[in-house]
């Protein structure tokens, strides 16, 4: 189906800026039972009763978090959302409200807003949380997006960084470093675009890595899973920047070591023949890719039988005494030091 190039455009201007946000965010239903205000006063008004309150904002900038040569406004809005509930989840938390903020050119005309906010409510809509706020103002390029998250939890569920003990057992949700692959395999595309702008990209038989790029998801099932299973995670982290640089943070805030299995590495067969066709190493990507927003957790090693087989974990190390470091054991049982090769966005910027 050939596109329409000639679609109608609106310039956000013939809106203003309130008349923006009620645009946009008339079509949002309440879920849940916490809000008592949503948008439409000078701010929301949030009732959890006896439970405690978690917060985390992340920001999303254009030319650093997101190329839209490839990234559909759409699944940008959706991604945008996850990010952030995925930190929630981290805590061990319930994700509850959102809140969106953006910073958008006059390039945009209303029409990409619009499927902007649609990602947006789709994400809404499968995680069960409230658009309850935000703000939108101009940029003088590009589209900067930032959400706010917020969440819930009894005080004795919550789970931070800094709890895990010397015997603990270090335990990843899903596959790593499928995200990271798909924007390798975006990125090629793109230089190919670029040389040939008729090539027809055939991506099916990468399909599940750029899904796992531009459409992650946040792992909200797993608090419930633990306690079915009878299970509360030592420390928990989600792995946004990479395997290696989150049990950097384990270590760090928990004054803990580490020995991380290369052989116990959850890898999808898609990911690993990716790997191979770009002639690189597997276990490298796998550590220090980001963007899987899996969650990173610690155990006791008491709670080894509750978990063994389960299909959503993976046993990958366990924990030491601080003074033995943090390494990886490889197939061959050589140990190396784990160095946090993660990605870096204030790095990462300097370095442009």
């Amino acid at each position: 189906m050939i596109e329409n190039k000639n679609q109608p455009k609106t310039d956000l201007g013939q809106l203003g800026e309130f008349g923006l946000i009620e645009h946009l965010t008339k079509h949002f239903e309440l879920e849940q039972e916490s809000t008592l205000k949503g948008i439409g006063d000078d701010a929301a008004v949030l009732s959890f009763n006896d439970d405690k309150v978690v917060v985390s904002t992340d920001l999303l900038v254009e030319g650093v978090h997101f190329d839209l040569s490839y990234m559909p406004l759409k699944h940008l809005g959706y991604k945008a959302v996850v990010v952030n509930l995925s930190d929630i989840c981290a805590m061990n938390a319930v994700p509850t409200q959102i809140t969106v903020s953006i910073a958008v050119s006059n390039r945009f005309p209303l029409e990409a807003i619009e499927e902007l906010y649609e990602g947006i409510a789709l994400a809404c809509k499968y995680y069960k949380v409230d658009l309850v706020g935000g703000d939108t103002t101009s940029s003088q390029k590009g589209l900067i997006i930032s959400v706010t998250a917020i969440g819930k939890a009894k005080e004795e569920e919550l789970v931070y960084r800094s709890g895990a003990g010397e015997t603990d057992l270090l335990v990843v949700t899903g596959d790593i470093g499928s995200a990271y692959m798909g924007l390798q395999i975006l990125e090629r595309e793109k230089q190919v675009f670029l040389v040939n702008p008729n090539s027809q990209p055939d991506l099916e038989i990468y399909d599940y890595i750029i899904e796992r790029q531009l459409k992650p998801e946040a792992r909200v099932d797993i608090k419930k899973l633990l306690e079915d299973l009878e299970v509360t995670p030592t420390s928990m982290i989600d792995v946004s920047d990479g395997v290696s640089s989150e049990i950097m943070h384990l270590c760090t805030q928990s004054k803990v070591g580490c020995n991380l299995y290369e052989d116990k590495l959850p890898l999808d067969p898609q990911f690993m023949n990716t790997c191979e066709e770009f002639n690189i190493d597997s276990t490298t990507m796998a550590i220090n890719g980001g963007e899987d927003y899996e969650l990173l957790f610690t155990i006791k090693m008491e709670d080894f039988e509750k978990i063994k087989g389960n299909p959503n974990l993976s046993i990958i190390g366990h924990m030491t005494q601080e003074s033995e470091g943090v390494h990886l054991i490889t197939r061959a049982n050589t140990k190396i030091p784990l160095k946090a090769r993660g990605w870096n966005a204030l790095q990462d910027e300097e370095q442009e």
